[in-house]
């Protein structure tokens, strides 16, 4: 008996896509993942001049939307939550001049909108499209590992000085703060660390870090007077709705120059989708059950992007994108349930219209946020890595380190070199005013690269295959 029960593997704690938790630690992890979302999102919103009631409520709605479009069209959640993406900013804000923090007038928010509903509609058509031709193995030539691994890395880091800046009250490039920031974001991070390395295993508990590491820093930002604590909000309030316009003079060029920026949402998209997939199959094969393979499903993941940003064009809301910061929770947490997600949606749409409950959100200080993002920011970049290691991508081949070296220097560097991450390029001002969108370019960079060295190969492949097929 003795020898028998040494055998019998301890439960493995996480969750999978389809896995539903009790309603109490459901709304717990929904909660975590709130937190997770909402330094970026709210901070998108007030940048472009949209009402942040808003942006919760209908992000949480598009979040909803999309999961429930995924379980109902393959019988399984793909585990993503959407926010407000940072790739629209320069676009909307060349129309909008938006001053921080301050709504602009409904007539501009509803020009722009119908922006961000040719994002929508042009994401549908690559989905469409990518589905049509074959799924992963048609896309791996135009997105193999060494693109969208270097992509999801990229992100990652080229988000560290956002998370610098949260944590010392310089995101402004100004320094606000004091030691007193830096203090309490390192708290807050080595807090969270820590929760998620020594709680792991140990229960329902382990799923919890970012929550515990958020309430940590909370608690320790009062005494220094960082926490806001006076709730201002009426009880309940009607998010602020506004629907799109065509008829505007000015709608033909925000539908070119705001959808053109999908360029960016797709390999980044694409890139998260990849991470995830690894993660949940590498817990699918801890537990001993079958490998999700949410990988297949490329073209169905950018269909729902689509419907998401359509969802947000309609009522109001900032166009978005699926979180690399959430990715980041779900693989800290093993935690990858879409009911979590959907209940992490629905908390979301009760901030637009609760106010106490979202200045309770609101008030999280900047520096507990900083500390936080540090990590999640980081472990984005990481699992770029993880996913080229696990696609085993050889980086002793010229060609890969080539697409990797211009992918990572174009878009860290100029992400955190150049204002906003918009590089200046004089050519296309008059399609980029703000210059290129660092990121973006240097995956199209990757992408383009890519497809030379796919149509013209080198004469050593070119020799490799000849001999291979006189063999065959």
């Amino acid at each position: 008996m003795a020898t028998t029960a040494a055998k019998v593997k301890p439960a493995v704690m996480g969750y999978l896509p389809n896995d539903q938790p009790p309603f109490g630690k459901m709304i717990l992890l929904g909660l975590q993942h709130v937190i997770t979302m909402f330094p970026a999102t709210v901070l998108c919103a007030m940048l472009m001049g949209f009402h942040v009631s808003t942006v919760l409520t209908i992000t949480g709605l598009g979040t909803i939307t999309a999961l429930i479009g995924s379980k109902l069209s393959m019988g399984k959640f793909i585990p993503l939550y959407y926010g407000s993406s940072f790739s629209y900013i320069a676009a909307v804000t060349a129309v909008t001049h938006a001053q921080f923090g301050v709504p602009v007038s409904d007539h501009l928010l509803s020009i722009v909108q119908a922006g961000f509903l040719a994002t929508g509609i042009i994401n549908v058509v690559v989905g469409l499209l990518i589905r049509l031709v074959g799924g992963k193995e048609a896309v791996d030539v135009v997105l193999p590992p060494i693109v969208t691994g270097s992509v999801a890395c990229t992100i990652g880091i080229g988000l560290g000085a956002a998370a610098l800046g949260m944590a010392s009250g310089s995101s402004s490039g100004i320094a606000t703060g004091s030691n007193t920031w830096w203090v309490v974001a390192l708290i807050t991070l080595v807090a969270t660390i820590c929760y998620s390395v020594y709680l792991q295993g140990k229960g329902f508990i382990g799923l919890l870090p970012i929550l515990l590491g958020g309430i940590t820093g909370y608690i320790i930002a009062i005494p220094f007077g960082l926490v806001n604590l006076a709730f201002t909000s009426a009880v309940i309030r009607a998010p602020h709705i506004t629907f799109p316009v065509f008829n505007d003079p000015m709608t033909i060029s925000i539908i070119f120059s705001v959808g053109v920026m999908c360029i960016a949402t797709i390999p980044e998209s694409t890139a998260h989708l990849y991470q995830i997939s690894l993660y949940v199959d590498h817990l699918a094969e801890q537990k001993g059950v079958q490998k999700v393979g949410l990988s297949r499903y490329i073209g169905l993941n950018l269909m729902l992007d689509g419907l998401d940003d359509i969802i947000n064009g309609i009522f109001g809301s900032t166009a978005g994108t699926n979180y690399g910061e959430n990715n980041s929770l779900m693989v800290i947490t093993r935690n990858y349930s879409g009911p979590v997600l959907i209940a992490a949606g629905a908390i979301a749409i009760l901030l637009g219209f609760i106010g106490p409950l979202a200045d309770l959100v609101t008030s999280i200080p900047t520096a507990v946020s900083g500390g936080l993002a540090i990590y999640l920011y980081g472990v984005i970049g990481m699992q770029g890595i993880a996913l080229m290691m696990s696609e085993k991508v050889n980086l002793f081949d010229p060609r890969q380190l080539a697409i990797g070296a211009v992918i990572l220097i174009v878009g860290i560097g100029g992400n955190i070199g150049y204002p906003g991450g918009f590089i200046p390029f004089p050519i296309l001002t008059g399609i980029f005013p703000s210059g290129l969108p660092a990121i973006a370019t240097g995956a199209v960079f990757g992408i383009l690269l890519n497809l030379i060295f796919v149509f013209f190969k080198p004469a050593v492949e070119r020799e490799a295959i000849g001999e291979k097929a006189a063999t065959d």
